[in-house]
């Protein structure tokens, strides 16, 4: 059943007011207007709700059966109303933005930390998504903007380039590969690897590299993400190949540079064409492309 807003309006106003004259002035319409949508609302219900007396108006007993209902039901519906302009008010203290998180467990604090020095009173939402669903997040406006990778960007969207990422191998610090300089893809044949099934595509990405080497590595193990696949190396159970970002310094896995053929992707910040972001939002991601750049010199250094 389709409800008669306008006319349960009209009717409390009729009630409360106690004529129609004045209920038509209450809510700045004419008298006629109040009269014709009481009228559709009590075709609608099949019950006449007031009747006109010598004194004013008198509710039948269908009104009287409206009455207590329709005053909760707007009463309920002015709640919602303040509540959904908080809301509102409060959003515009939010910044929400989206970044993969191969690239958010390296710069998250740091850039949160760094925010919160500049604009002390603005609340920060994070979105640790994987490519998809952070283009997807940008282009609905849910996030400002996404740290991503560039081949999960569609068109739809912009896509500023922030720096390229190599992939490295990522073994445990007392490993003999760990004091390296660069290990070969052929010297990793012989060793038990551990591969990473990620929506993101990496090991996609990985395989469109090696080519028909990919056949000859061992694969012991699959993590479905690459915390867990690190945490594996770190037990002893194997090595990996993650994007650079994934090793920090001091957690007892090392990240050793792989050449023949090296592999990197491509970071960027996407953002919906046409609509600039507000001071904070670019603060955050001129800072968060500026933090990747600087950890990414300090690994290659």
């Amino acid at each position: 059943m389709q409800i008669d807003f306008l006319g349960i309006q009209a009717f409390l106003a009729v009630v409360e007011s106690g004529s129609f004259a004045m209920a038509a002035a209450r809510l700045h319409l004419s008298q006629t207007a109040i009269s014709h949508r009481m009228r559709k609302l009590e075709e609608s219900l099949g019950a006449a709700l007031v009747v006109r007396t010598s004194r004013g108006i008198a509710l039948t007993e269908a009104g009287n059966a409206l009455l207590p209902r329709a005053r909760s039901a707007v009463q309920q519906l002015e709640v919602s109303f303040d509540d959904v302009r908080r809301h509102g008010q409060d959003a515009t203290r939010w910044v929400a933005f989206g970044c993969v998180p191969t690239v958010s467990a390296s710069i998250l604090v740091p850039l949160l930390r760094r925010a919160a020095e500049r604009f002390p009173q603005v609340q920060v939402r994070l979105f640790d998504s994987s490519p998809v669903e952070v283009a997807e997040l940008v282009q609905a406006g849910t996030a400002a903007f996404g740290i991503t990778l560039a081949q999960g960007v569609p068109e739809k969207l912009s896509a500023q380039p922030i720096a390229r990422e190599p992939f490295v191998l990522a073994c445990p610090a007392d490993h003999p590969f760990a004091a390296r300089r660069s290990v070969a893809w052929g010297e990793l044949l012989a060793q038990p690897m551990i591969r990473i099934s990620l929506p993101s595509g990496n090991s996609m990405t990985i395989d469109d590299a090696l080519g028909p080497l990919r056949e000859q590595v061992r694969w012991r193990y699959e993590a479905q993400r690459t915390a867990m696949a690190v945490e594996m190396v770190r037990g002893g159970l194997g090595l990996t190949v993650v994007p650079r970002l994934c090793v920090r310094a001091g957690d007892g896995v090392a990240a050793v540079p792989i050449e023949g053929p090296e592999i990197t992707r491509l970071l960027v910040v996407a953002t919906r064409p046409g609509v600039p972001l507000r001071a904070e939002e670019s603060f955050l991601a001129d800072t968060a492309a500026a933090l990747v750049r600087e950890h990414l010199a300090a690994g290659a250094g």
